[in-house]
Parts: structure tokens; C-alpha cells; sequence
């Protein structure tokens, strides 16, 4: 009777801190995973809305040099000064696509130092 009374009384036994620091490992972690995923959101909206805005200024642009050449040369190359901003902008158009796909290609990982952590986690609980 007095061991199972002792046995209920003590508060620190080795199971009870192990699960407590485990716990406390996994609370840290998700931490560091939202802010993460708070610091990637606020990046992602930033370039958004700075990507539309410079998409929409430069459409402006090319608007009016389109219109600003068509005028120029309308009495003797109308048609060979249209095909030549056509054929410019069809390069320019296939060099941001192809940045593009790369920047997404070799985008970094997503929660890379929450991953580090966990991965330092195992290996010390790894070791005898």
C-alpha cells in the first residue's frame, strides 16, 4: 500500500519529463513553423502586389510605345514596325516566362529551419 501511494506521489518520474520535454520539443517547433509560414505569406504578398503593379506599369509602357511607333511609321513601315514590336515583345514575354520557371525551380524549401530542427531533434534522441 505504501508503494503505490509513493509511486502516485512523485511528480517527476522519468516518463513524466521525458513526455513533458517531448512536449515541449513539438511546441517550439510548431511555433517556429508559424512563423514561417507567417513570414512566407507576408513575403509572397509583398512580391504579388509589387509583380501586379510593375506588370500594370509596364503594360502602360508598351502601350504607348506601341502606339507612340504605329504613328511614327504609318505612312511608309506600318506593317514591318508593328511586326517588329510584335517579335520584341514575344522575346521579352519568353525570357520572363522562362525566369520564371526558374525562380520556381529553384525556390528554396518551405519550412527549411523548422526541418533542421527536427532533424537535429532526432539525432540527439539517436544517440545512446
Amino acid at each position: 500500500m505504501t508503494i503505490d501511494t509513493h509511486s502516485q506521489r512523485e511528480p517527476h518520474s522519468p516518463l513524466r519529463r521525458i513526455i513533458g520535454s517531448v512536449s515541449a520539443i513539438l511546441q517550439t517547433r510548431l511555433e517556429l513553423i508559424g512563423i514561417e509560414l507567417a513570414e512566407e505569406k507576408d513575403r509572397l504578398l509583398a512580391v504579388l502586389f509589387l509583380g501586379l503593379a510593375a506588370m500594370m506599369l509596364v503594360t502602360m509602357a508598351l502601350i504607348a510605345l506601341t502606339a507612340l511607333v504605329a504613328i511614327t511609321f504609318w505612312d511608309t513601315y506600318r506593317w514591318q514596325a508593328l511586326a517588329g514590336i510584335t517579335i520584341v515583345y514575344a522575346v521579352a514575354g519568353l525570357i520572363c516566362a522562362l525566369k520564371a520557371r526558374s525562380g520556381l525551380r529553384n525556390a528554396p524549401l518551405v519550412f527549411e529551419e523548422t526541418l533542421a530542427e527536427f532533424e537535429k531533434d532526432r539525432d540527439i534522441f539517436r544517440r545512446p
